[in-house]
């Protein structure tokens, strides 16, 4: 069996969960010596040096089976390539390489009519789509935030996606509407990395019978060498992540003033990441605002540390440094890998209480929850998780360990060689 592997970039790019677990799956699958895997990721013009004059696809550092899809004239309004000739050689890459599965992770920077194009070339292939997020039912970057206060969004309508975007009629968001339903026909069976978005997808228009629930796995990156350090106090804070505003990384620090402001300072957060170019120009100001002023204070009064980017070879020495990990997320988020990341690493997780993390966290079990987009109440989790003798202990006795590479790949697989188009739920793959 061959399978197509589309990707929104390639994490050795552009760091980002979608993709890296697009590419994990690729790695995966080639574990399996019946399965032929290949690996399309998009790029941007961003990425001006990987573009060759003439090219629409190209190879990828001279790795057998893993491409290029070079995104050019991209149309964020609907969606779409608007580029003729890129669209022509993806068709001909298609009847080049023939895949039997052709398993779309996103369609960014793609176009979603590369799925009715997939569906005119290879009519006999089958096509499977991974939701990592609801850029389909949402033009807030499928955040489903509402952009004039914040606030989450739980559906879209024409005058309510209206409301958050006055330049657009109802009547465009009518048509957006149809015109992602129309290419997502192709498609024969959906897949969700956390069961809380079948829901949604369903309450939008898609048939929840079509729609599967194959948990996100990843590689061990604990080996049996990892040893964290042995502390008397477990009042380290981690945040790994990108520095863009629905993640909540400018959350975290408001809770860091507010602790300052109670008189509290016995805790230290440390940052790990990057991507804040990407953030609005008002949560970069304040990042940057922010970080001036903790590096001018003496090194034994500050509370926070920027340790940078890292690489999934860096996780064990980052982890051994931090006792809780912090995902201050102020969207929906959707499964958040960096869960799956802390667990294998024994650390619990101080979390958002909505979308992935509330499914996946029991609060008071194996992680903590507090209210979504509240400083206040983040600051007030960090100071018990820093204060509470025993709790540390509790929760990180009580994580299951996350789901493997394996147990994705396999739920994948299952979805590859089903044969009907819709899926009821005694028939969801592995779904741990």
């Amino acid at each position: 069996m061959k399978v197509l592997i589309v990707s929104l970039y390639h994490p050795e790019l552009f760091r980002g969960g979608a993709q890296q677990v697009a590419y994990d799956l690729f790695n995966g699958l080639k574990m399996h010596p019946d399965i032929e895997p290949l690996f399309l990721a998009a790029v941007d013009p961003s990425f001006e040096a990987l573009y060759k004059l003439g090219a629409q696809i190209s190879g990828f550092d001279g790795r057998p089976g893993e491409y290029l899809f070079l995104s050019r004239g991209y149309d964020f309004l609907w969606h779409r390539a608007t580029s003729p000739e890129l669209k022509s050689s993806f068709a001909e890459f298609l009847e080049y390489t023939k895949p039997d599965v052709v398993h779309f992770h996103h369609f960014l920077f793609l176009g979603i009519d590369l799925l009715t194009i997939t569906r005119r070339v290879l009519p006999k292939a089958r096509i499977v789509f991974t939701f990592h997020e609801f850029i389909a039912i949402c033009h807030a970057n499928g955040h489903m935030l509402r952009p004039f206060d914040g606030s989450l969004c739980s559906r879209a309508s024409p005058n309510r996606c209206h409301q958050c975007f006055p330049d657009l009629s109802p009547e465009h968001f009518f048509l957006r509407d149809a015109w992602f339903k129309k290419h997502l026909e192709a498609v024969d069976v959906f897949s969700v990395p956390s069961r809380f978005m079948i829901e949604r997808y369903a309450s939008w228009g898609v048939n929840p019978a079509r729609i599967a629930h194959v948990t996100n796995g990843q590689p061990q990156y604990r080996t049996e060498s990892f040893q964290p350090a042995k502390r008397s106090r477990t009042n380290r804070f981690g945040f790994f992540g990108q520095f863009v505003d629905n993640k909540g990384v400018w959350l975290l620090l408001e809770a860091v003033q507010e602790l300052r402001q109670d008189g509290f300072t016995d805790f230290v957060i440390e940052l790990n990441g990057d991507n804040l170019k990407y953030a609005s120009q008002k949560r970069r100001q304040e990042f940057q605002d922010f970080m001036k002023e903790e590096e001018e204070r003496p090194r034994a009064e500050r509370n926070v540390f920027l340790n940078g980017s890292y690489a999934p070879d860096q996780l064990a020495q980052r982890m051994s440094r931090v006792d809780w990990c912090v995902v201050p997320s102020v969207w929906w988020e959707i499964f958040g890998l960096v869960i799956s990341e802390a667990w294998m690493f024994g650390r619990p997780v101080i979390a958002a209480n909505v979308g992935g993390p509330r499914e996946r966290i029991t609060h008071d079990k194996d992680g903590l929850l507090f209210e979504v987009a509240s400083a206040s109440s983040l600051a007030e989790t960090i100071r018990r998780a820093a204060t509470e003798y025993g709790l540390w202990e509790r929760l990180s006795g009580g994580i299951t360990p996350p789901a493997t590479l394996e147990t994705m790949t396999n739920g994948f697989l299952d979805l590859y060689r089903s044969g009907n188009r819709s899926l009821t739920a005694a028939q969801s793959p592995k779904s741990a």
